[in-house]
């Protein structure tokens, strides 16, 4: 593939925007779809025309799916397979969907004569923004080869295997250790002001010796910031995501308990209303 290669990008969200953007500046003629009206004024702001469906896209170039939801990539797939335009292109699939998911768009796809490759993402926001994401890549080894272009302005691609769905499952593994390092910061902090010390305290003395995690680095000043946190990731995000890892490890008979106890804290935030606050709002939950 070279720059000023067509490509179709579907889901301006959070992350899906700077992403389009990355690919659009590194010389790609980058078409945004998605079903929300500001979001595509957002992406029209920023130089990148967007349209409300697949089926309104242009019919050549590749895909790059950044939706949120399993329901949201069956209802893209039809969409794309009843309009005729799912055919000839690759189909580069970079959302938090699970293993099933994946397969499944993937057995349809190929069905519709595509190519699919799986390529789930970790990094959040800032990343995306900055094009050092991780992508967790999977798929028939000349569709990887011929979508490198296309995923170098995001970040480092990591080779998982050749076989949809492996991407997916070590971006279930990746979230199983996201879900619960939050859910154990918040816990800790909280702990340490029960006992009388200053959150800010607390942070500052453990974060950077044998206790630290790039979670309670990242959210843990997020955590001191309550309300006022910039929202980064959404609470929702990781009722999401931890009900995927969940998921896949019931389908294959995986004990997570731990990620069960931590799945409790989100879904708590959550029917607290702070579905759509930052991620680290979870610390809101121990706090009566």
């Amino acid at each position: 593939m070279t720059t000023s290669s067509p490509v179709v990008f579907v889901g301006l969200g959070a992350i899906g925007t700077p992403m389009s953007q990355r690919i659009a500046a590194a010389g790609f003629a980058v078409t945004g779809v998605d079903p929300f009206e500001a979001a595509r004024e957002r992406s029209a702001a920023a130089g990148i025309p967007a349209v409300a469906s697949i089926a309104e896209a242009p019919a050549d170039g590749d895909v790059v799916v950044m939706v949120a939801t399993p329901d949201q990539l069956d209802e893209l797939v039809a969409q794309a397979t009843s309009a005729g335009v799912a055919a000839g292109r690759t189909w580069v699939v970079m959302s938090t969907v699970g293993p099933d998911a994946v397969r499944r768009a993937g057995e349809q796809l190929t069905a519709a004569g595509a190519r699919v490759v799986d390529a789930p993402v970790t990094g959040g926001v800032a990343r995306a923004t900055t094009g050092e994401l991780i992508i967790f890549a999977s798929g028939a080894e000349q569709d990887l080869a011929a979508t490198a272009d296309l995923l170098r302005p995001l970040g480092t691609a990591r080779i998982v295997g050749t076989d949809l769905g492996q991407g997916q499952a070590i971006k279930v593994v990746n979230q199983h250790l996201c879900s619960v390092h939050i859910v154990a910061a918040a816990e800790a902090l909280a702990l340490g002001e029960a006992l009388g010390l200053d959150k800010a305290d607390v942070l500052d003395l453990v974060g950077g010796g044998a206790a630290g995690s790039w979670m309670l680095s990242d959210r843990g000043p997020r955590m001191l910031q309550g309300a006022d946190a910039e929202v980064t990731s959404t609470i929702g995000i990781f009722v999401k995501d931890s009900g995927l890892v969940a998921d896949a490890a019931a389908g294959v008979g995986a004990e997570v308990p731990v990620l069960a106890a931590a799945r409790e804290r989100y879904l708590l935030a959550a029917s607290a209303g702070l579905e759509r606050r930052d991620d680290s709002s979870v610390i809101e939950t121990y706090q009566h």
